[in-house]
């Protein structure tokens, strides 16, 4: 089943998602820093229910799912009409330490620090560990989700809130059937999904918006 939002050209999943595709370098990974404060004016970051009062009543409404509210459970895996879920992963960059032994990753029981496949926590090996650098003889890593491989689990989410947090989950909207009653909202126990306005359809950590909103104060 596919049924796509198709949301008005400017409201696209290009324009107004958080992007999780890899840099090429540190001096691309601080470019991207920088995007984010740009896409910071466009992300949704305060409560639902004002946001949709200043967006007016005219604007559609689309299903997001609250970061601060996720306790990545595993049912935007299980409970989403489509398959694979229209729910991904995805990673803020300048929250992630960069970590060698990186939890959002790395099977608790992992026997090597390697990329073996039976080494990672992801079922479906939708994260890319990618050596970008090393400080001091200690090597830093950085953690890219492949989406098409994405079904939504929440494993890597679970493990990186053990850590800085700078994975976690949203409703892609390029997938999103935008149901009129989502059955993943149904299930969630964190009663975390709710309606933002489709102009700004994408939310953020508080963590995620205190950063853009301190690089937007430096200017």
């Amino acid at each position: 089943m596919s049924c796509p939002m198709h949301l008005p050209e400017s409201h696209g999943p290009d324009r107004n998602r958080l992007p999780s595709g890899p840099p090429d370098s540190l001096d691309r990974r601080r470019f991207l820093a920088e995007g984010f404060r740009v896409a910071g004016a466009v992300l949704l970051g305060g409560a639902a229910a004002g946001l949709a009062a200043q967006s007016g009543h005219n604007d559609l409404l689309v299903w997001q799912l609250d970061p601060d509210l996720c306790t990545a459970c595993g049912r935007c895996a299980t409970h989403c009409v489509l398959d694979p879920s229209a729910v991904k992963a995805v990673q803020f960059y300048p929250l992630c330490a960069m970590c060698d032994v990186c939890t959002g990753y790395f099977d608790p029981n992992h026997q090597e620090r390697t990329t073996a496949a039976e080494n990672q926590i992801c079922p479906t090996g939708a994260i890319r560990r990618v050596l970008v650098a090393e400080q001091a003889g200690v090597p830093r890593f950085e953690y890219h989700i492949d989406e098409p491989l994405c079904i939504g689990c929440g494993k890597c989410v679970a493990g990186c809130a053990m850590m800085n947090g700078s994975l976690y989950l949203q409703v892609r909207h390029d997938l999103c059937c935008n149901c009129n009653q989502c059955t993943i909202a149904l299930a969630c126990p964190a009663q975390a999904f709710r309606r933002v306005p489709a102009s700004r359809p994408y939310l953020l950590k508080r963590k995620a918006q205190a950063i853009l909103d301190a690089k937007e104060r430096k200017g």
